[in-house]
């Protein structure tokens, strides 16, 4: 069975644009667990614009499942996860200003550092995953890395998975193959939704897990607001 690890990202830019602690990111980082997810992911940015560097150690010791912290090697988030430890770091190559992500690592270009990064964490015990294009190359260029895993960079498929093209799931599908006859595991994420996950799931060779934040958390509020609604008129009703 793929695994759900669900990056509460989103959360954290919903408490901050009020300044106060609602909603309480902890409590909803337990309650996903609590609801079944496998794991928490949060990627903490520079600017601290939505996960702040002190959410990533306060969840240390309050996830039960897999902890993934997801960034761009820069000093500060290397030494937070070298304290942290948690039980996955993916490694992303986001600018300071980046949205989102939106690009994988160029393995081989950047091989050499990669290495040395990877073979720090490891050393620490700390699980290794790589944010990569679907491209062979790529995965090649990962596998001499020495990660334990790749997670597939999955915005296109979903952009052409809406507009009907299930051919898209072709290159991911093979890239999975060749990572897992490469002795990595296969992670993927973003733009994932109730709306293609099943069929990328199904169709994605030794796929271990998927992490899903931005559609999880809006769908939750579409299939959810009308009962919060009603909550509300039927507190307030005449007796």
């Amino acid at each position: 069975m793929t695994k759900l690890s669900v990056n509460i990202n989103k959360i954290a830019t919903l408490r901050n644009s009020r300044g106060g602690n609602t909603p309480d990111l902890l409590k909803v980082a337990s309650d996903i667990e609590g609801f079944g997810g496998e794991g928490i992911t949060i990627h903490p940015r520079p600017d601290e614009r939505h996960i702040r560097y002190q959410d990533a150690y306060d969840l240390k010791n309050l996830v039960t499942t897999e902890y993934n912290i997801e960034g761009n090697p820069i000093e500060q988030f290397k030494k937070m996860v070298l304290e942290i430890k948690p039980t996955q770091v993916t490694l992303v190559p986001d600018g300071d200003d980046n949205i989102t992500s939106d690009a994988g690592w160029d393995t081989v270009k950047h091989q050499e550092y990669l290495k040395e990064i990877i073979a720090e964490f490891k050393a620490q015990g700390i699980r290794t995953s790589i944010f990569v294009d679907p491209v062979i190359e790529m995965i090649e260029g990962a596998a001499a890395t020495g990660t334990d895993r790749i997670e597939l960079y999955t915005e296109e498929f979903a952009v052409e998975y809406s507009k009907g093209n299930k051919d898209a799931i072709k290159p991911y599908a093979a890239c999975a193959q060749l990572a897992h006859e490469l002795g990595m595991r296969v992670n993927a994420g973003h733009d994932l939704s109730l709306e293609n996950i099943e069929f990328f799931a199904k169709n994605i060779p030794h796929l271990a897990e998927v992490s899903i934040g931005h559609a999880l958390i809006s769908e939750s509020l579409y299939l959810g607001l009308e009962n919060v609604v009603n909550m509300y008129k039927n507190k307030m009703k005449s007796e």
